[in-house]
């Protein structure tokens, strides 16, 4: 445990010092902080003015974001110092997940350096929006279903993920994404164990068993599950409406109507959800000139050298749970499958790639997984991560506003003229 905490310890200030370098520019909103600013500033009035802002997302990232500005001031530091902290405490999650899957200590690193590498979650951290504080909640929910699926008694593991998944679903409904997963997983294991299924040539490894979790009742579903997540998400909104049940009830209609809706104009950067893993369609959050021949860019797109790779390390995740039916295996596919599919079930139209982030986050998971299986050598994986760290770097000049660059070397770094 020691151990553990002193190496959490050190990706988060690591992680912490990378991303706050320069995030104060630009000193002026760009993409979405126009939306998410003037929403919490609101929140610091000693009365809600009317009309509310930004009603269509639950108030808990935006609650962070005000409680920032107050301690740190209306100025870039403060709109956006929360997501540095939250976008550390992801990098921190993903190793705790790393952990539960791996019980090492060094691919456990490995995944954490990888997500942060993947230049995603580094963008998504540097600007006042709501996805980092979802992701970062729902990271630390999945490393405790992780390590709960494999204990006998999953009580309090599963009871801590119900939390962290109620306050994911408090900063933005897509954070309740993995909740589903985690449903669709206990449920299936509880069916197929009600039918009394089994392997023929059962073995340890395997992602289900007769006998998993003996004494874990259908009430400890319901409350790890449903009703912890639904106490925590609604305690999100008490700040704002008190305990009232009709204004709650109403604002969960309002949320619902404005992320179902299809009537919604197109946008520059939208694209649709095939194309996520492929990098096809990024977003320009920020394309500013600051001189005769230098930019301040920032692009949310995603390393290649993580990212397509990683599309392969999925499939050898798929082909191991089909013919091994190994646990670790099964469960990245899960966490990775489930809040990327989830989006094709949705009636909404307008989308963009940054909805791919948690997805893209826990595909380093899955690279760390297919460089561990088989007899390939540790230090191979180490040197992908280097690879992967040079990746970061060359998009560096396109993810920090504060480097610029120059046309000629970002006409180099958009490979594709649908990046541009």
């Amino acid at each position: 445990m020691l151990r553990t905490g002193i190496t959490a310890a050190i990706l988060f200030f690591v992680a912490h010092f990378a991303m706050l370098v320069g995030v104060t520019t630009p000193e002026k909103f760009y993409f979405d902080e126009v939306h998410y600013v003037p929403a919490s500033r609101q929140m610091l009035q000693p009365v809600m003015p009317e009309p509310m802002l930004n009603p269509m997302h639950p108030p808990l990232a935006k609650q962070l974001i005000a409680l920032s500005i107050h301690s740190f001031g209306d100025a870039p530091l403060g709109w956006r110092y929360p997501g540095v902290v939250f976008g550390s405490l992801a990098v921190v999650a993903v190793y705790l997940c790393g952990l539960a899957l791996f019980a090492a200590q060094g691919p456990a690193i490995a995944a954490s350096l990888l997500a942060f590498f993947n230049q995603m979650l580094f963008v998504q951290s540097r600007i006042a929006m709501l996805d980092i504080f979802a992701l970062s909640f729902s990271l630390f929910a999945i490393a405790a279903f992780i390590h709960g699926f494999r204990k006998e008694r999953p009580h309090r593991w599963f009871a801590l993920a119900g939390i962290g998944f109620g306050l994911s679903g408090g900063c933005k409904w897509s954070g309740l994404f993995a909740l589903a997963v985690c449903i669709v997983i206990v449920g299936a294991i509880r069916l197929m164990q009600g039918w009394r299924t089994e392997f023929a040539d059962a073995r340890p490894e395997d992602w289900y068993r007769p006998g998993l979790w003996p004494d874990f009742k259908w009430w400890h579903f319901a409350i790890c599950f449903v009703l912890v997540p639904a106490a925590v998400y609604l305690a999100t909104f008490i700040p704002l409406y008190g305990f009232s049940a009709s204004d709650i009830l109403q604002a969960q209609r309002r949320i619902f109507s404005d992320n179902t809706t299809t009537a919604i104009a197109g946008h520059t950067y939208m694209s649709s959800w095939p194309s996520w893993p492929f990098l096809v369609r990024p977003v320009w959050y920020l394309f500013d000139r600051i001189g005769e021949d230098r930019i301040a860019a920032v692009v949310f797109l995603g390393n290649p050298l993580i990212l397509w790779p990683a599309l392969i390390a999925v499939a050898i995740c798929l082909r191991d749970w089909i013919a091994t039916r190994r646990a670790d295996a099964f469960l990245v596919l899960a966490f990775y499958l489930g809040p990327y599919l989830a989006w094709a079930l949705l009636p909404r139209t307008l989308a963009f790639i940054y909805y791919y982030l948690p997805s893209a986050t826990t595909a380093s998971l899955a690279l760390v997984y297919a460089f561990k299986r088989g007899g390939t050598p540790r230090w191979l994986l180490w040197v992908y991560v280097a690879v992967g760290f040079a990746g970061f770097v060359a998009m560096l000049p396109i993810s920090a506003a504060f480097i610029g660059t120059s046309m000629a070397a970002f006409s180099r770094l958009m490979i594709f003229q649908n990046w541009i």
